[in-house]
């Protein structure tokens, strides 16, 4: 019952071709005597991973409050992770499993699948079929992939969202990609070149906490930004009336209320994501990689959606003038009806993902000791003018990075990514009226890191910067690792600094210290 249909018409699929493989390879056909075919040894693996950590919040070591006492179990975390494998001549059957608190509770809910088709479960980190037939492959299932060359986030990394409700793993990005349903085919047409397709049938966005401490400010606080909008486009319309003095006296009282009655309209309004299980999200993509000389390029085209939502609200023009026309008719000379609050069921808060289509090159190649890669991608949203506020304009995305040993053994790996807005003059002002209004037309972080290896690379000491420069949010992270055999010790910080409105800053009352423990078997 947990499972979503996706995984209903999967599991079939795979039992019937792995019981194929095995029946073949097993001699459990009626024709054993008479088969001419070599016979195909199966493989069978397994293994996994088990992780053990404890990160204490700094702002609730020492308290005694009830909040500091709930936090108790959101600061320990413990996860094992199982990895199966069954693989024949020509094909092979992976399977990677997540197994920790909130995995297996998700097992016993139905909610996430019957409020969202398309939802992953958590306890699935990959689970997939590959075929072997040449030069050709083809993989089908619940899969992770990584397109461009980028070491954290570049513009060409399209097929699958992240999970960004816990940010205290940010750095590991496969770890926080969410497997999505896909078919993924490769065909390898030579030592050096390759052609990548995948289609995706629906879609999934980002995953964001909607509450707690890692519930992002710009989700939470969507209908006082709708408030705050409207109350600006009001006082637009308004403008020449009120600047009379002795009607702004008597209708300020009167918009007031209204902006009253519209906030507690919007406290019990339940905002709705859009149904994105369907075909209609579908996604599909080519990428091509090659080499010349020293230079790794690539090539790729990519039709899908972005993974942030939009937020805007439809009909606040209607809403105002329906106000106006309730307040007085006509108006000037005075307010027939000053008691009149509006109608707020004319106003419609909508949610929208942006459809676009992205063209996009990659290059890798070292030089003078420098492993240099390099991204650049454009997307060409549905708005192809830039006017359409329920919609992300039309952008261009680059991603450049080096990594290469500087001194003392110290290895520096810096990155920086960077998109830039396009028809930035046609987004508009009202963040209720347009999704991007108030925001900069680039953004751009640098992701910056330093290790550095000792006693025959056992033991590990790493420190990780991430800069947004436009808000000027940062995010720091010094760790060491300690590796003895199978076991890794991890002692580690995460510290949020910066403008406290920017998309890392808000987090700064959740820095935290982390002492984990892996084994791997």
């Amino acid at each position: 019952m947990f499972i979503n249909r996706t995984i209903l018409i999967l599991i079939p699929v795979v039992l019937l071709l792995c019981g194929n493989v095995c029946a073949q390879d097993f001699g459990f056909g009626f024709d054993d005597e008479d088969e001419t075919v070599s016979s195909r040894p199966v493989t069978l693996k397994a293994g996994g991973e088990i992780i053990l950590q404890t990160t204490p919040f700094f702002n609730d070591i020492g308290k005694k409050t009830q909040a500091s006492l709930e936090n108790i179990q959101e600061m320990t975390f413990a996860n094992l992770k199982l990895n199966f494998s069954v693989s024949g001549s020509n094909v092979e059957f992976l399977s990677v499993f997540n197994l920790n608190p909130s995995s297996i509770s998700e097992l016993w809910s139905l909610s996430p699948v019957l409020k969202n088709a398309n939802y992953t479960p958590l306890f699935i980190d990959e689970v997939f079929l590959r075929s072997y037939m040449g030069s050709f492959n083809i993989e089908a299932g619940f899969r992770k992939l990584s397109w461009g060359r980028a070491d954290s986030g570049g513009p060409l990394d399209v097929t699958n969202p992240i999970d960004f409700s816990d940010l205290r793993n940010i750095t590991d990005t496969r770890a926080r990609k969410i497997a999505r349903p896909m078919i993924h085919a490769t065909w390898n047409a030579n030592n050096f070149s390759k052609l990548e397709g995948v289609i995706i049938p629906n879609f999934y966005a980002h995953r964001f906490a909607v509450d707690g401490r890692w519930a992002p400010s710009q989700y939470t606080n969507m209908m006082t930004t709708a408030e705050a909008g409207i109350t600006l486009r009001a006082n637009e319309k308004t403008a020449e009336i009120l600047s009379n003095p002795a009607l702004a006296a008597i209708l300020n009282p009167v918009f007031d209320n209204a902006r009253a009655n519209l906030l507690a309209h919007f406290n019990n309004y339940q905002l709705e994501y859009p149904k994105t299980s369907g075909l209609k999200y579908f996604q599909a993509g080519l990428r091509y990689t090659t080499t010349i000389g020293s230079a790794d390029i690539g090539a790729q085209y990519f039709f899908g959606n972005l993974f942030r939502p939009n937020f805007t609200i439809a009909g606040v023009d209607d809403y105002l003038d329906d106000l106006i026309t309730g307040i007085s008719t006509p108006l000037p000379p005075f307010p027939v009806n000053p008691t009149y609050e509006g109608n707020p069921t004319l106003l419609s808060p909508q949610i929208k993902y942006t459809r676009y289509h992205q063209f996009g090159i990659d290059y890798a190649q070292v030089l003078f000791g420098f492993n240099i890669r390099a991204e650049f991608a454009f997307f060409l949203t549905e708005d192809y003018s830039g006017d359409d506020g329920s919609l992300k304009n039309p952008f261009i995305g680059w991603s450049l990075g080096f990594d290469r040993n500087v001194i003392w053994g110290i290895n520096m790996n810096l990155q920086c990514n960077e998109t830039i807005r396009l028809f930035n003059s046609k987004v508009g002002n009202n963040s209720a009226l347009d999704t991007e209004a108030d925001t900069n037309i680039t953004s751009t972080r640098l992701t910056l890191q330093l290790s550095r290896k000792f006693f025959r690379d056992n033991l590990e000491s790493k420190a990780v910067i991430i800069w947004d420069i436009e808000d000027s949010g940062v995010y720091i992270i010094p760790a060491v690792f300690l590796t003895s055999g199978d076991l890794i010790y991890e002692l580690s910080a995460g510290i949020f600094a910066g403008n406290k409105e920017s998309e890392l800053g808000q987090y700064r009352g959740n820095s935290f210290l982390k002492l984990g423990l892996s084994y791997t078997f």
